[in-house]
């Protein structure tokens, strides 16, 4: 039975569909028939070495469901549960993924220095070095960014080879969580290592789902030492798929066909686009650049409740911001709609608003 016709929605990338060459990616690794298991299929080792071929390094590369388990199996990987990762806080390791770092660690701490843009400074990482310093306190091992950031933004490659420098000089691994990576890439146009290992990253969780896949995302360990253990934290926590190759062929189709830096493009694009159509109207303000494919709104709580009504979904954020993500299949007619209604919201307030 077909689903209702509804208008495309951008609350989320989450949102969107699985783009054909992932969908026929996934098909023709069926019709091939049966295949071993739990990964040790040819899709799985061919999607491993095209992401270091990606990345132009000999990583050690994992499969995983969930951008939450990247994170969280990565992170409990390279933190001693007795010790504290260093975050943003609004990282979404601390607001949105339930305690699973410090739940899979077996204990560790998430430290999070205010951050006024969303993005970690070496002057907060010294801070939260001093402030959890001692015997008694849970020191840090890591730092983990996000790229783009959970507003949108992104840090530049000089700003990520800077923390990379305060890791170094601390003793701390730096790992990124790269949920939108491949928007970072379109959008600041340099390559994969150049972002991560050239500039001192040493682990990144690499976001597949919202790129264009069904599901799955990949972690990788630039330094392939760091990876010990991690292969068992993924079968303890229930993120070994028994059938891999519907998660790992999809990588190899899209990292071989450039998929995955077509979609990133398009849904920047679109934000960017969005973001023109919005920008003027009366009451709307940005509440950050748009500089990936996020696009954060400031506008009156009555506007947003008539936009509601309209039938538009999406969350608002850091208390008072609307967000509009999108994604490799966003549709410019229905962000034009979207547009469209926002300025007739807005229009319909008071005379006497503000």
């Amino acid at each position: 039975m077909p689903m209702p016709d509804t208008p495309q929605q951008f609350a989320s990338d989450n949102y969107a569909g699985a783009c054909p060459e992932a969908l026929d990616a996934m098909a023709r690794a069926s019709a091939a028939g049966s295949a071993a298991a739990y990964g040790d299929d040819a899709w799985t080792r061919l999607a491993a070495d095209a992401i270091c071929t990606l990345f132009e390094t000999q990583a050690a590369v994992f499969f995983v469901l969930t951008g939450t388990a990247a994170n969280a199996l990565a992170l409990a990987t390279l933190c001693p549960p007795y010790c504290s990762v260093i975050a943003s806080d609004i990282a979404h390791i601390e607001t949105s993924e339930r305690g699973a770092p410090e739940f899979f660690s077996g204990g560790s701490k998430t430290l999070t220095p205010p951050c006024p843009d969303g993005k970690l400074t070496p002057d907060a990482i010294r801070l939260c070095r001093r402030k959890a310093s001692g015997a008694h306190a849970s020191e840090p091992a890591v730092v983990s960014i996000t790229q783009p950031t959970e507003n949108g933004l992104l840090y530049t490659l000089e700003e990520i080879r800077a923390l990379a420098e305060i890791c170094k000089e601390c003793g701390l691994k730096l790992h990124m969580d790269g949920a939108r990576f491949a928007c970072a890439i379109a959008a600041l146009g340099c390559t994969p290592a150049a972002m991560t290992w050239e500039a001192g990253v040493d682990a990144l969780s690499f976001g597949g789902t919202k790129n264009g896949m069904a599901v799955g995302d990949a972690v990788v360990f630039f330094d392939r030492s760091l990876a010990r253990g991690f292969a068992e934290r993924t079968k303890q926590a229930g993120q070994l798929a028994s059938k891999m190759r519907f998660i790992t062929a999809p990588w190899l189709s899209m990292i071989q066909s450039g998929a995955w830096l077509r979609n990133a493009e398009h849904a920047n694009a679109c934000a960017h686009r969005f973001a023109k159509a919005v920008e003027t109207i009366p009451n709307v303000q940005l509440a950050w650049p748009v500089q990936s494919n996020a696009v954060f709104l400031l506008m009156p709580e009555q506007a947003m409740n008539s936009l509601r009504a309209k039938g538009w979904r999406f969350h608002v954020f850091f208390g008072a911001a609307a967000r509009f993500l999108f994604a490799w299949d966003a549709q410019t007619d229905a962000l034009d709609a979207l547009a469209a209604d926002i300025q007739a919201c807005v229009a319909s307030l008071p005379a006497s608003f503000p």
